[in-house]
Formats: C-alpha cells, structure tokens, sequence
C-alpha cells in the first residue's frame, strides 16, 4: 500500500470534522480486464486486513458519509468510480461488474484478507449482481447485457467478497423506475401530452395539493401500475428496435454497403425519458407507511421533479436502458441476485426512506441467501439525514451499528499503530 499524507483532507458532507487524525489516502488509476480506465481511493490508518468497499454504478462516493467512521473503526475503506461515474448514457451493468472487478483484484493484490463490499443506494444492486456473477463458474457466467452487447466476464478474474453490509439500499435502478415512471405519458415525442385517466397529480384520481397526501383509491393504483409496465414495455421495444436497426446497417455496410448504411450504423441514438418521478408512494403517505416525509429524492414539487431535466434515466443509450433502467430487462435487480449472497450480512434501513419503502426492504432481506443475517431499522432519509430537526442523523447511528459489526463478524488483526 502507498503512504500518501492527508494532512487537511476534509469533506462538508462528512457528519465528523474530517477524517480521523493519522489517515493515510492512496489513489489508485485501475484498468478493467476489457481495457476500460476507473479510479480507487483507499483510506486507512496503521495496516488494516479487512477493506470496506462503497461504489455505486455512476455517483462518485469518495466522500461517503460512512469513510471516517470505517477508519476511525480500525478498517480499510475503498471506494471506486465506475467507468459510466457521472452519466447514465452508456451504463450497462454488466461492464460494470468489469470496474467492481478490477477493485477487487486490487484490493486482493494489496494483501487484503477480507473484503466486505457495503451496498448503499443503487450500489447495492450492483454489488450483489457482482457476487452472483463471481460466484458462478466462468462459462456460467452472462456473456451479454440485454441489448446484446457481449461482455467477457467469463474471462475476467472477479474475487467474490467476504461480507456484505447494506445501507438504504433500493431493489435496483429499472425496479425504482419501474415505480416511479408516469404512466400518463401519451406520446414520448412530446412530454406534456397526458392520458387523465392515469395522471397522478390531478384531483379527479386522487392527489392533492403539496404537501398534503394524496388519496389514490386502490383501483386507481392496480390501473397505474398495469400502465407503468406498458409504458416501460414499450419502451423497450423502441430500445430493441433501435439497436436492431443500427447493428442491420452495420452488416450492410460490411457488405458493401452505401454511406447512408454507414451513417446509420455508426448513429447510436439517444433516448429521452421524461416524466420519471410519479410513484404513487411518494405522494400518497398511507401506501405503504413509514416515517418517510412528503416528496421524492428530487425534492417535495412533483411537477418540478416530474416535469424538469433532472431525473432517473433522462438521457441513455438504448443498452443502458435495457440494462439499468428497464425494470422488465435488468439483470441487475435483488429479488435476482440477493440469493446468491451467503457470505455475513448486515442490512440496515432508513425509515424515512423516499426510494425504497418497507415492503421494498422486507423483500430485499427476505431474499438474501445467507442465514447469517442482522437487520436493523435506523430514523432517517434515504441519505441518512434526520427526520425531524435536532434529531441525531441516522448517518451516525449507521456508523456505529456498521462498526459494532464488523468488529464482530471481522476482528481486526495484523494492524500496526
């Protein structure tokens, strides 16, 4: 391991003054077994043997919340960048699970003894899809994304994890969209066309003016979850076909096609998906009750956050819509993939939670292979902040639940200072 000084690291969002007095930060270029580029950060104080990982498919986690309390615990914390960090346009999960490889094996290198990967958020989709992969012998492994794109995770070295911890995590990105997509949408060439019947904030089926809770009737829920799925359905049709008529020209153009073969073949359009924030839980506080407040992620003003462009999904090729967003196609989804964990396991839940609510939870624990589990339900929001003003963040209490944990489940050994 390198000794890089962090003298005067901090971070704003970390709920302690910074990183703990003596850490030592290293910055790690990686390269994928497909040739693609990512980055590392490891955090450490004296010589660790267990290395705590966090990564989501395409945020930017070296300033996670959790970092300072991991190494003020005695332990190691990773983080990474995928190759898609900041963009949803070309994420496929399936490439991936190439960048969490490419971590793992660096860890491993480093003389790591156990490694316990931590699912936050959408990492936990990830992470888990990750472990059934890498548990699997290679020539069981998936050899292509959904919109056919082949990927060699067969000839990839991908160590499978040691532990898992899990902190607000949501079923998986195509799960929450399939949610949290609006029906209602008539035409996706033109975004404010709407069907009523299936509009979500219009009086006459039910909503009410922020932030009071709406009232959708249970007829009114069955029909909306029924036109969710078609219009998730229909776009990937549109997704196939695009895909189907870019790869048609390529082989034309092999054949001695024209320039017009060769444009379309080499065109890969995007896809535009408005009207992504209108699940009915947000709204509508008695579907599946919690502690959560009022509002999405993206704030308490649907029409904002339904209608604006910041959203889940708002630009992506078609591959990455099959293999993230499609709640009907991806492969990386928990109900899929959490049997496969058996290794230790903590899962913790917020529960003001806007983007995984508690049936949502109980599935995702329910699911988990390993009989070795701990669940525990800690006050907060998706991101770990208090409910209520004055109250400790659940961020905090996280911490400490993590750490007591690991310090179980892996005690520290071999550290020196």
């Amino acid at each position: 391991m390198s000794d890089t000084p962090t003298a005067g690291f901090r971070n704003a969002q970390w709920t302690m003054t910074g990183l703990p007095d003596g850490t030592e930060v290293g910055v790690h270029p990686l390269r994928t077994h497909d040739g693609a580029a990512c980055n590392g950060f490891l955090y450490w104080r004296g010589r660790p043997d267990t290395a705590i990982c966090i990564m989501h498919p395409r945020e930017f986690l070296a300033t996670h919340y959790l970092i300072p309390a991991i190494v003020e615990a005695g332990y190691a914390a990773w983080t990474q960048t995928s190759r898609a960090v900041g963009s949803d346009l070309r994420l496929e999960h399936e490439r991936a699970l190439l960048d969490v490889a490419a971590g793992q094996v660096f860890l491993r290198q480093q003389g790591f003894k156990n490694v316990v990967l931590l699912g936050n958020s959408g990492g936990a989709s990830l992470y888990t899809f990750y472990n059934q992969q890498s548990l699997r012998a290679a020539d069981r492994r998936l050899a292509h994304a959904p919109g056919g794109r082949a990927v060699d995770l067969a000839g990839a070295d991908m160590p499978p994890p040691d532990g898992f911890a899990y902190v607000s995590p949501h079923p998986g990105q195509g799960v929450v969209l399939l949610k949290s997509i609006d029906p209602s949408v008539t035409d996706e060439d033109d975004p404010l066309k709407s069907d009523a019947a299936l509009d979500p904030f219009i009086a006459e089926n039910g909503f009410c003016d922020p932030p009071e809770s709406a009232t959708y009737t249970a007829e009114f829920q069955s029909k909306y979850r029924n036109g969710q799925r078609a219009r998730v359905t229909r776009l990937d049709e549109t997704a196939k076909a695009l895909i189907a008529e870019r790869m048609a020209a390529r082989k034309r153009a092999k054949a001695g096609g024209d320039i017009e073969d060769q444009r379309k073949g080499a065109w890969n359009q995007v896809m535009n998906i408005w009207r992504t924030d209108a699940d009915l839980r947000n709204y509508d506080l008695s579907i599946d009750p919690s502690d959560r407040e009022y509002g999405s992620v993206w704030g308490k003003n649907p029409l904002n956050s339904n209608y604006g462009n910041v959203g889940f999904a708002r630009l992506c090729s078609p591959e990455a819509w099959l293999s993230t967003w499609s709640g009907l196609t991806s492969n990386a989804e928990m109900a899929k993939t959490a049997p496969s964990v058996e290794a230790p396991t903590l899962f913790l839940d917020y529960t003001g939670d806007t983007t995984s609510f508690p049936a949502d939870m109980d599935m995702m624990f329910g699911a988990l292979g390993t009989s070795d589990k701990m669940r525990s339900r800690v006050p907060g929001d998706h991101h770990g902040r208090p409910i209520n003003e004055g109250d400790e963040p659940g961020r905090n209490h996280a911490g400490r639940i993590l750490c007591d944990w690991l310090k179980d489940k892996f005690p520290l050994q071999g550290r020196q200072g």
